[in-house]
């Protein structure tokens, strides 16, 4: 259904298959960045600069597509996992915009990703067209040219190449090598305000903690029913015919998000149609996976006892398919997989690190362990995997992760962000150990089904 607007006269879509029509069709794209950034040459280093040079805002096709490319290309260096986990260990107390940034300038290897964040939430202030007044409208200016000069060239983490694989400078096609900076600033800004607007609705849909489902089921259902954007927008560039609209050039559809949610799918069933809180077609946002990672563990490091509870269940829920297994190692990464070889990996990690928490709260200095690491497989791990042994690997697992509940949920926050000892805090170390769980599970996944790790050792 379309209804009138008459606030904007603008068309107002509801309907999640005309939503659909509309962001798919390459004549419909987001609003220009508006006249004070459409503005002949705007000064490089600028707020009007940034929204003029970056993908968002473009409307002409070949300009956007390239504009994409840079942005997709930086995105493809940020592993969702390592995302994931750094926000699920990151300490509490600091501004979820705040830790959302500095977690992405880090992955990408910016100089002082602390103070990166601080300019990046200045920026958010006017980066999708707000009025500012004189004095916050300078504020922005300054700390557009303060990202540009951190991710002109940024820094290269060891094994990592630069975001959009060039040097910083010049872009591979010739163009001026401050449009590839911009793609960089505007992936941090993007993912500021919109990532943590999404954790905020999380907590707010789920007041006591994480639901049975864990974070991936809770943001599910919150995209689909209180997304964190509640309307696109989308301008026509020629007269068309978009589902039941007939469109003229230059004018707006506005596209509700949370009308045209798709119905939940029904219990058992394949996931449905996808929310379009990320919106859909040319134009759909493509650091979807990196923001709910990042969302996902900031959910997680609010209860890190559930956070590993959470991750036993996932591995149990997998187990239970492996019964099934036909008796071939699965190959992941660089090494092989079973379903005894993952029981053993979950146990070690769940008994190695409370080990080594048990002991540097005691003061002293964790004993190393001597398992059989993921590189050997023994005559066991290939043996089949039977009713018997799934009912033995719920007994064990089940009980080690409510001993990780009962002593994580005897830590203050303090205790789990400053944890005596060397290494890792314990908020991280749980993180780690929660997903190494999903790594160990996920590589064996379920029988028949192509084998996909969720997380990593």
């Amino acid at each position: 259904m379309t209804i009138s607007d008459p606030s904007v006269r603008s068309p107002r879509v509801t309907a999640y298959a005309d939503a659909r029509a509309v962001l798919d069709h390459p004549l419909l794209v987001p609003e220009p960045a508006g006249a004070a950034a459409g503005a002949a040459d705007p000064p490089v280093g600028s707020l009007a600069w940034l929204r003029a040079s970056v993908a968002r805002f473009t409307g002409d096709p070949q300009a956007h597509a390239r504009r994409r490319a840079r942005a997709e290309a930086g995105l493809a260096g940020l592993d969702p996992r390592d995302l994931r986990q750094a926000a699920a260990g990151s300490p509490v107390g600091a501004d979820d915009r705040h830790t959302v940034v500095r977690l992405l300038a880090e992955e990408l290897g910016l100089p002082d990703p602390d103070a990166v964040a601080e300019a990046v939430v200045t920026v958010c202030a006017g980066y999708f067209g707000e009025e500012l007044d004189p004095a916050r409208a300078q504020a922005a200016d300054e700390a557009v040219a303060s990202l540009l000069a951190r991710t002109a060239r940024p820094a290269r983490p060891a094994g990592k190449d630069d975001a959009d694989g060039t040097d910083g400078t010049e872009s591979t096609d010739g163009t001026d090598g401050t449009e590839a900076a911009a793609q960089r600033i505007g992936l941090l800004v993007q993912a500021c305000d919109a990532t943590a607007r999404l954790v905020e609705h999380a907590r707010r849909a789920a007041p006591n903690g994480l639901p049975p489902g864990g974070a991936d089921v809770l943001l599910a259902e919150v995209l689909r029913q209180d997304p964190p954007v509640t309307v696109l927008r989308r301008r026509t560039l020629a007269d068309a015919r978009v589902g039941g609209l007939d469109l003229r050039a230059g004018e707006v559809v506005l596209v509700d998000v949370a009308a045209a949610a798709p119905d939940a799918p029904a219990d058992g069933a394949p996931d449905g149609p996808a929310p379009l809180a990320f919106g859909a077609g040319p134009h759909r946002c493509p650091g979807r996976a990196q923001a709910v990672a990042l969302a996902a563990g900031l959910l997680e490091r609010d209860d890190p006892a559930a956070q590993v509870t959470g991750a036993v269940a996932r591995a149990l829920d997998l187990a239970a398919t492996w019964t099934a297994w036909d008796g071939r190692p699965l190959a992941v990464d660089d090494r092989v997989h079973t379903p005894h070889k993952a029981i053993r990996r979950i146990a070690d990690h769940l008994v190695d690190h409370l080990a080594e928490l048990e002991a540097r709260l005691a003061g002293r200095e964790p004993q190393p362990d001597h398992w059989h690491a993921s590189a050997t497989t023994t005559p066991a791990d290939l043996a089949p995997f039977t009713a018997e042994d799934l009912d033995e690997a719920r007994s064990r697992l089940v009980r080690l992760g409510h001993v990780w509940a009962d002593r994580l949920g005897s830590l203050s926050d303090a205790q789990l962000d400053r944890s005596p000892g060397r290494g890792w805090s314990f908020r991280l170390l749980a993180a780690h150990v929660a997903g190494s769980l999903d790594y160990y599970a996920g590589a064996v996944g379920r029988p028949g089904a192509a084998a996909g790790p969720e997380g990593r050792e």
